[in-house]
């Protein structure tokens, strides 16, 4: 059976502060509050279409910090959906300072099962220049308590923020990796209209990360949390005309997820000088290898490589075999 989100989202609502990176009705591609109806409606509408098992998924703002009656109004219409077995669980996501003991329980009494934590980075330097009201060891603390109370514990990280580098991203993976949680989600910075990121980079103080250069840092990334078996459940922001619209700059590509395993594939060629090469490959696998609107194809020709690229049946699927011409 798949698995699939029901997702409410509860744009900008509860957070204490606004974050440097952070316009939340372009990132959530709306601005309206969602009411106890729409959550029941969306649920509904859900259901309709069998062979899926579904999650009620509140993102989009700082959940466990919107005022309570407002969040016991959400949680209450969807409870009876976890209650009857029509949906596995409710998952929630929100700022790490805003989890202590008691919202825990009222969110296990309220069948939430999974909890996402914004981490974004665990450099505090990072933390507090992009204005995130919050330290490391916070995210430490809340990720133990989530643990503790029997909640599946989700950490989403942000690379390329102000005064964050590389090596920083990686160090924050591996203290994320040393939290042991379920699911990790990967957002690269996107610069939105009307935020402290524009700002910064209008002065030409902040220079975001390109897409290419995104997806090669995911590249390093990914494999860090494979190895702990820990499940990347996204990468990128989700496509919507409002973040089109309001990007200024930065790592969006509606396809993200496809160019970091295309970067892989890359990054198998890379492995040999420039030359002139025959490169085999499952067909299933020769998109991925060819990159996004060929853009794998056009890199190898500029950095000097002379490639014939064959199918071959053969070939393992996301494997190469590179042959010198």
């Amino acid at each position: 059976m798949k698995k699939g989100n029901i997702s409410i989202f509860v744009p900008f609502n509860g957070c204490p502060q606004q974050c440097s990176f952070c316009n939340q009705k372009t990132i959530t591609g709306q601005s309206k509050q969602p009411t106890a109806g729409d959550v029941k409606n969306a649920v509904e509408t859900a259901l309709k279409h069998k062979g899926y098992e579904y999650e009620i998924a509140f993102f989009g703002g700082s959940f466990t910090a919107i005022d309570r009656r407002y969040m016991l109004e959400l949680l209450n219409a969807a409870e009876p959906y976890v209650k009857n077995g029509s949906v596995k669980g409710i998952r929630i996501s929100t700022r790490p300072d805003f989890i202590d003991k008691e919202v825990l329980t009222l969110l296990k009494e309220k069948g939430v099962t999974a909890v996402e934590l914004g981490a974004q980075s665990m450099d505090d330097e990072v933390l507090k220049a992009n204005l995130r009201g919050h330290t490391a060891q916070d995210v430490v603390n809340a990720s133990a308590l989530v643990k503790e109370f029997g909640f599946e514990l989700g950490l989403q990280m942000m690379t390329g923020l102000y005064l964050d580098t590389d090596e920083k991203a990686v160090e924050t993976a591996k203290k994320i990796i040393a939290l042991k949680p379920a699911t990790v989600r990967i957002y690269p910075t996107v610069v939105l209209k009307g935020t402290y990121l524009e700002r910064l980079y209008d002065e030409k103080v902040y220079l975001p990360p390109s897409v290419d250069d995104a997806a090669a840092l995911c590249t390093v990334l990914l494999p860090l949390f494979e190895k702990e078996k820990i499940r990347v459940i996204r990468l990128g922001l989700h496509s919507s005309e409002d973040i089109k619209k309001n990007m200024v700059a930065g790592a969006f590509h509606p396809a993200f997820g496809e160019i970091v395993q295309s970067r892989f594939m890359l990054n198998k060629v890379l492995a040999y000088p420039p030359g002139d090469y025959e490169v085999f490959v499952n067909p299933r696998s020769m998109s991925k290898l060819k990159g996004n609107q060929k853009r794998n194809v056009y890199f190898l020709m500029e950095e000097g490589y002379n490639i014939k690229y064959t199918s071959n049946e053969k070939i393992e699927v996301d494997e190469i075999k590179v042959v010198r011409r």
